[in-house]
């Protein structure tokens, strides 16, 4: 196979991204891989998506190191759609969010050309488009996510305070990554600052908070709607806070240990699996805390070579497998 992996920007790629083990497994395996930019993305005068890409080495590396270093130092060279079998969209548009506005969807409507020329494009770009924020988690059933409300308005934020013991959540409708993340607890002096901060970039997430967010959250890796399971391991992690922080995010701070999963785990899958299937999310990430759904990473979730560290197992190579069955 011809696989592209749609990236923010190929220079600043680390060798600990999910990206990076997935691109590597699948030079390994005999696939020929492409790093592309959302800047580096064009429309071909053939009305064909194309882009200024990076191609993988035909060398075999040992670390993801050596091997992102290589594909940084190679030249850009033009590649079309038609030469391509897979597009895989790795980018996260939050990360765009303040200084790149323009290359928040540029994944999307790029991946969407390619699609309809025949490229089989990972996850599905046209549900990605309604996940450009948080309001597509609210289309997840009820029973598995925490009381929430969507507001620019203050005064609904301090009624749902109120309502909810005095202890909340804030955080942005668009963006991810624990940026923006505030808690209310018990003092609503600073509600006001709070607000308008976030509300500066658009609409206010408010959300009970639940007390088991105090021992971290599990990430859990589902592939096409089920979770990732090599020699009877799952793959997920446990995410513990940083001191005196809120978020689980590992690079917020966090760490990352072996998860130990829940039967609620197990059930709240069941209760996701039919959306995500239908939405045509291939390879996704749910963060949970408790009997709750707190998010569903559906653009580029990331932790996957942790877990596969963690458990002792390669959980790339099933998912390269899956790609593989994509276009068989």
């Amino acid at each position: 196979m011809k696989i592209g992996f749609v990236v923010n920007q190929t220079p600043k790629e680390i060798p600990a991204y999910t990206t990076t083990g997935l691109a590597m497994q699948a030079s390994k395996m005999g696939h020929e891989i492409y790093y592309i930019g959302v800047g580096d993305l064009t429309y071909m005068k053939d009305e064909q998506m194309g882009a200024h890409a990076r191609k993988g080495p035909e060398k075999q590396f040992r670390t993801n190191e050596n091997f992102l270093e290589a594909i940084k130092k190679t030249p850009k060279e033009p590649v079309t759609a038609k030469e391509l079998d897979i597009l895989m969209l790795r980018n996260d548009p939050s990360v765009d969010f303040d200084h790149r506005p323009w290359a928040q969807n540029a994944g999307i409507v790029f991946g969407q050309l390619a699609q309809r020329h025949g490229v089989v494009v990972l996850n599905d770009p046209n549900t990605l488009a309604n996940a450009l924020n948080k309001m597509y988690f609210q289309y997840f059933p009820k029973t598995v996510r925490p009381e929430t409300i969507i507001t620019r308005n203050i005064e609904d934020i301090k009624a749902f305070y109120r309502d909810r013991n005095k202890h909340i959540i804030l955080k942005p409708l668009q963006g991810s990554g624990g940026k923006n993340v505030f808690m209310i607890k018990n003092d609503i002096k600073n509600l006001k600052q709070i607000v308008d901060a976030i509300s500066r970039d658009g609409f206010v997430v408010a959300q009970e908070y639940l007390p088991e967010a105090k021992k971290g959250d599990i990430r859990l890796f589902l592939l096409d709607g089920q979770p990732i399971v090599v020699n009877g391991k799952t793959a997920a992690l446990h995410r513990t806070q940083a001191e005196n922080d809120i978020r689980s995010n590992v690079h917020q701070g966090g760490v990352a240990k072996v998860a130990k999963l829940t039967k609620r785990c197990y059930e709240i899958v069941e209760e996701v699996a039919p959306k995500l299937i239908k939405d045509g999310m291939f390879l996704t990430g749910l963060d949970i805390v408790g009997d709750k759904l707190m998010e569903v990473n559906v653009f580029s979730p990331g932790g996957l070579g942790n877990a596969g560290r963690l458990n002792d197992v390669d959980f790339f190579e099933p998912v390269i497998k899956a790609m593989e069955r994509k276009v068989l």
